[in-house]
């Protein structure tokens, strides 16, 4: 469980991470190592990713599949059945969905 002063904490970074302002090297190891621990954590600093890349959009599908955070955390990450082996390319995702 997180305190209340860790999850302002992280809260607070990655608000300027979202908002593409500085953040310190001591920082991102801290709110990796919540990420790496806590799924709500790991999904803020998805969201925070997302939104620092992406651009302004009128485009509706693009804010609804924005809004539904279904893409990779690492923008340049794709499956290629012929090359990939599926467990591996799951290694960095939460616990609960690697392979048990």
């Amino acid at each position: 469980m997180l305190s209340t002063s860790s999850r302002l904490r992280i809260q607070e970074i990655l608000c300027r991470i979202a908002m593409r302002k500085e953040v310190t090297l001591e920082e991102r190891i801290y709110i990796n190592k919540y990420a790496s621990r806590y799924s709500n954590v790991s999904a803020w600093l998805r969201k925070a990713s997302n939104l620092q890349r992406q651009k302004l959009s009128s485009n509706p599908i693009d804010e609804l599949l924005n809004g539904l955070d279904l893409c990779s955390s690492d923008p340049h990450a794709t499956y290629n059945p012929d090359h990939d082996d599926l467990g591996e390319w799951f290694s960095g995702s939460p616990s609960w969905v690697r392979r048990s």
